[in-house]
């Protein structure tokens, strides 16, 4: 076997220096082979970093429409479509217990109207395993919506989780009637995979229930003193930007703070089915306004729940949207 490689050696010897053995290939047929076997490893090595980098930017808390769609909206984008990766991520979650292998199961479900109480579940796999590992989204691990089924009574919780893998959080349901609760959370696997995902329950809170009617669609809320101002036209199945503009009783404008991370965050709820979106914005003020790429999933009635601080406290301003 020397005496091969020494072989195969002077034979790549000669033709890399001699101008090629009797019979062999000549030093312009080799350039070329060369030039191809680059150009190959080039796209291959580009694919598979390309992979790399897509993955990781969910990993590193990229937006979802960013890693699958490659790119960031610039300001001044308009309304455009992603196609079947972004239509499937437009869904609406919360509209049940069991979805993506993942089970919300509440420890009580029934509260006294305007009493506070302690709401406990735990989330399970597939396996009826109680999952303790969860990924810090947005500076939390689990985010918990309650509204009313008539979307009244919006609250934005984060509940605390035991060692057992129960969450629990104080929870006073202030009128009667039947509350929609979302657990909002990224669940982390054995094999690390993150599979981010919404799950709902009813809670119900005994005693005479007089449902309220949606307000009308209005481009502007005030909030504490503070006005809250909506610009944005939703379409179904598009995705199209959402801004709101926060302006004092005297025309100025106060200072946005961070809460969880972000100058804004952005509940849509859809009438009749409750269907849910947690919208995240961009994550700088677009011309001084919070700005949001909004893909609604089907027409209807919407109500929209915008989360933000100023001098150290969070606000709710709270919009109805008709998407035609």
């Amino acid at each position: 076997m020397r005496g091969d490689e020494q072989a195969a050696e002077q034979g790549a010897g000669e033709v890399g220096v001699g101008g090629g053995a009797a019979g062999g290939p000549d030093r312009s047929t080799l350039r070329l082979a060369l030039v191809v076997g680059g150009l190959v490893l080039a796209v291959l090595l580009g694919f598979g970093l390309g992979r790399i980098n897509s993955g990781g930017a969910m990993a590193a808390g990229g937006s979802l429409d960013s890693a699958l769609n490659g790119h960031t909206h610039a300001p001044g984008t308009g309304a455009h479509s992603h196609g079947a990766g972004q239509a499937e991520a437009a869904e609406a979650g919360g509209l049940a217990v069991s979805r993506a292998g993942y089970t919300l199961t509440p420890r009580s479900a029934e509260f006294a109207a305007g009493q506070t109480g302690e709401l406990r579940f735990q989330i399970q796999d597939g396996q009826r395993r109680t999952v303790t590992r969860f990924a810090v989204v947005h500076d939390k691990p689990m985010h918990l919506i309650v509204v009313r089924r008539d979307l009244t009574g919006y609250q934005h919780l984060h509940p605390s989780m035991a060692a057992d893998g129960t969450w629990s959080v104080p929870l006073t349901l202030p009128q009667p009637g039947v509350w929609r609760a979302y657990a909002d959370f990224t669940a982390l696997a054995d094999d690390g995979r993150q599979t981010a995902t919404t799950l709902g329950v009813d809670l119900v809170a005994p005693g005479e229930y007089a449902p309220r009617d949606l307000p009308v669609p209005a481009a502007s809320t005030t909030v504490d003193g503070l006005t809250v101002g909506y610009q944005g036209n939703p379409e179904p199945g598009l995705t199209v930007p959402v801004s709101f503009r926060v302006t004092a009783a005297d025309g100025s404008s106060p200072k946005l703070e961070h809460y969880l991370g972000a100058y804004g965050h952005l509940v849509a709820l859809r009438e009749g089915d409750l269907g849910y979106l947690h919208v995240h914005p961009e994550p700088e003020l677009v011309d001084g306004a919070i700005q949001f790429w909004l893909t609604t999933p089907g027409p209807g009635r919407y109500r929209l729940f915008l989360d933000f601080a100023t001098g150290g406290a969070v606000r709710t301003a709270e919009f109805t949207v008709l998407v035609r």
